[in-house]
């Protein structure tokens, strides 16, 4: 039976944040925070983590408060930890170069030409199966057994190009990240993933935490990078440049760098990744197109 008396709240409802939520969140912060007053919102002012305001123009504006800050900036730190060194290693290179001007790939999968012979590991047998992006595993058999040029999966660790709508000044790069001795005698002793690296790429590099080799060890063709010192506050020092060879990606490595998303900063606001991704989506469309008519002029 109503009482007539009014129900009292707590100030804050107990919710457990959710990847939606800290999605939300992050959202939220990177933006002018414009409400959708939906139920992932209802859940971030009930919980106390966001407030709705009124904005400079009198529109009504959500902010993040001082516990939403926090709860954001808590599950930053706890992702941080949770990256393996390997990882971390990998995205300071991928930072590093896209302040230079870069586009930057991490985790593609990309099918490589190669004349060596090397029998390939059980999961790169796996991962040729994965992704036809030529020919079929029939084809790529045949051509093995008649000791033809074959295809095998390639996945550089970070994979790059230039910014600019001209093919001729992309120089797709690769870096390789080895954080153990062990991981790198291991990469070392396959020719054919070296190779895999250098059909992508005009340049290839190691990058290795100081004393894991000398870089007398790596291959004289590939690149050497040495961390000195921790991931976070360490200095990368190019010690060997690459040996630059002309490359020129075939259609096929187009479409999956056109279906991949480019790695972007933690520090890019909303509006910037949208225009960052439309530039990078000219930068692909350009090229391709340039190289189309380029392979119909000549035949």
């Amino acid at each position: 039976m109503d009482s007539g008396l009014p129900i009292t709240l707590p100030t804050t409802l107990p919710i457990t944040p959710r990847r939606f939520h800290l999605t939300r969140l992050m959202s939220i912060w990177r933006s002018a925070g414009w409400p959708c007053r939906d139920g992932v919102e209802l859940d971030l002012v009930a919980a106390g983590w966001a407030t709705l305001a009124a904005g400079a123009g009198g529109h009504e504006a959500i902010r993040l408060t001082d516990a939403g800050i926090r709860l954001l900036a808590d599950a930053r730190q706890r992702n941080q930890r949770a990256l393996s060194a390997h990882d971390q290693l990998a995205a300071r290179v991928a930072a590093n170069l896209m302040a230079s001007g870069r586009i930057v790939w991490r985790e593609l999968s990309l099918r490589a030409r190669i004349a060596t012979n090397d029998p390939p590991s059980p999961a790169g047998a796996a991962a040729l199966t994965d992704e036809a992006l030529w020919l079929d595993d029939d084809a790529l058999a045949q051509q093995a057994n008649q000791g033809q040029a074959s295809w095998r999966m390639a996945r550089p660790d970070v994979f790059s190009v230039r910014r600019t709508s001209v093919e001729d000044y992309l120089q797709p790069m690769v870096h390789e990240i080895k954080v153990s001795r062990a991981d790198l005698l291991s990469d070392l002793r396959h020719a054919a993933k070296r190779e895999c690296y250098q059909w992508l790429s005009c340049e290839t590099y190691y990058v290795l935490p100081a004393g894991v080799a000398e870089p007398g060890e790596i291959p004289e063709a590939f690149g050497v990078w040495l961390l000195n010192g921790t991931i976070d506050s360490g200095t990368l020092d190019l010690v060997r440049p690459a040996r630059h060879l002309p490359c020129k990606l075939p259609f096929p490595v187009w479409m999956a760098l056109a279906k991949a998303t480019p790695v972007s900063l933690d520090g890019e606001s909303r509006q910037q990744q949208l225009a960052d991704t439309a530039a990078e989506g000219e930068v692909v469309a350009d090229a391709l197109i340039d190289a189309q008519l380029q392979r119909a002029t000549d035949t």
